[in-house]
């Protein structure tokens, strides 16, 4: 479990297929430090585990193992050496809660239709798709890369979000353009309240009649 702060940017090392899976590796600075083999890590929003940890201090590299459907359900497709990639630990349970509950499976990858500095912020459209948008709401929350964002707009094909100029300074969406794309986390909350109302029962309930006593 995350909660969408990103606590840095890392930066892909290398990408290495193999029979089995593919090979990323990341070199992290910040999230590295207590990091060890079976622990679980963010990258891009997507939780990861890792199965290797090397290397000394600030030049530590992290590597995981991605499954064909992580690689292709995921942006993480797209990535190349030198790129950067969002980071975050899982959550502790004496944390704060910053931003929401955020799980690291990816729902879905939108694409960004605009992105472009609007006065000191930056205004973001993405299209998404529709197994994400059936959970959006005004003013909900939708981790996009990890990141814990807030919907500013609903669109007739996507979300607009307003960025901030701390949020595009720290993390990976400084590198993206238009026609990217960008892995999508709708609310948690919004899957188990319509699992729940699936299987309730609303069907009326017929009032019974009063019983008439007889008169003596």
């Amino acid at each position: 479990m995350f909660t969408g702060i990103v606590e840095e940017t890392g930066v892909v090392e290398r990408i290495h297929p193999t029979r089995t899976a593919i090979e990323l590796t990341v070199r992290p600075r910040l999230c590295s430090q207590g990091l060890k083999v079976g622990d679980s890590l963010a990258v891009n929003g997507c939780c990861l585990t890792a199965v290797q940890v090397s290397g000394r201090a600030s030049r530590k590299q992290v590597r995981f193992d991605l499954l064909q459907e992580t690689w292709q359900r995921t942006n993480l497709q797209f990535v190349q050496p030198g790129s950067l990639v969002n980071l975050e630990r899982s959550l502790r349970a004496d944390s704060r809660l910053g931003g929401h509950f955020v799980t690291g499976h990816i729902d879905g990858v939108g694409r960004i239709r605009r992105w472009e500095r609007s006065g000191t912020d930056w205004v973001l459209d993405i299209d998404a798709p529709p197994e994400v948008m059936r959970y959006v709401v005004f003013k909900g929350s939708i981790a996009v890369d990890g990141i814990s964002l807030t919907v500013a707009e609903t669109l007739p094909r996507g979300v607009r979000i307003w960025i901030i100029p701390h949020t595009w300074e720290v993390t990976a969406l400084r590198e993206r353009n238009v026609g990217d794309a960008v892995n999508l986390e709708a609310d948690l909350v919004g899957k188990y309240v319509e699992q729940m109302l699936a299987k309730m029962d609303f069907r009326p309930v017929r009032p019974t009649r009063p019983v008439r006593r007889r008169s003596r």
